[in-house]
């Protein structure tokens, strides 16, 4: 009996893969049977040098030497997962962030994407097929105004460009939707959860109920894995979504309260 999800053969790039949801995300479409590629600033030891490429997706020329990279190792490409994001922004609210954190927040969650789709999807269309998968965050519908304002901005910002872009290229064959995460327990939030819990005297469990009820409640009572957050994207990349297009699946738990 055949696999129900079956990649093999498909060419992949996958953003900030070498940690987290996008570490997941490569390993799973690997194991599915796609050829892929990452990126980040540095290559950690764990990682195959061979699906690697260093460089700094903030930035234009980072986008530019990944997308050829893409090109001469790959000798196309049939899915994209722009899973780079996150936020360094201070605490305090709109008045503390400048101009500088502005700029970072968008140069880490919106122009990675808007620059590397605009280097590869053509690609894609002239094909007549192709899957783009912006990961978005559910941070674009519930900001925390003391710490995400910008990165909330960001997000929101990439998932409207996503609807347009699906809007223009879908009907050449090129499939674009989000994925919008909730909170995942990554080694990073693993790290904040014990911080937290250090902090107010507490285990780690509650340390997660700290972060879990600063978002107002996770109602299936834990964060999701990053095994997880990958098994939607590979499903949303692979052939069985075939029609599914333009829409945002959120995978939060049931965080988001509203309809």
């Amino acid at each position: 009996m055949s696999p129900f999800i079956n990649l093999d053969g498909k060419r992949a790039l996958v953003t900030s893969g070498t940690r987290g949801a996008g570490a997941a995300t490569v390993a799973l479409f690997r194991e599915l049977g796609a050829r892929v590629l990452t990126a980040a600033r540095s290559r950690p030891d764990r990682v195959d040098e061979a699906m690697f490429v260093p460089a700094d997706l903030t930035t234009p020329d980072g986008c530019a030497k990944l997308a050829a990279a893409v090109r001469e190792r790959l000798g196309g490409i049939d899915v994209i997962v722009h899973m780079l994001g996150g936020s360094s922004a201070p605490a305090g609210g709109f008045a503390a962030l400048n101009d500088a954190v502005w700029s970072k927040e968008l140069d880490s969650n919106l122009m990675p994407a808007i620059r590397l789709d605009r280097a590869l999807v053509p690609a894609m269309v002239a094909q007549g097929h192709g899957v783009v998968i912006h990961v978005t965050s559910i941070q674009r519908q519930l900001p925390l105004p003391q710490s995400t304002t910008a990165y909330a901005a960001a997000k929101a910002a990439l998932s409207t460009y996503s609807k347009s872009l699906s809007k223009e290229v879908s009907p050449k064959g090129v499939r674009v939707v989000r994925v919008s995460p909730g909170w995942i327990e990554t080694e990073a939030a693993v790290r904040l959860a014990e911080r937290l819990a250090k902090d107010a005297g507490t285990d780690y469990e509650g340390g997660k109920r700290i972060i879990m009820d600063s978002l107002g409640g996770i109602p299936i009572g834990r964060p999701s894995k990053p095994d997880e957050i990958a098994n939607l994207i590979a499903f949303l990349a692979s052939d069985r979504a075939g029609t599914i297009t333009g829409t945002e699946y959120v995978i939060d738990g049931g965080t988001i309260p509203t309809v």
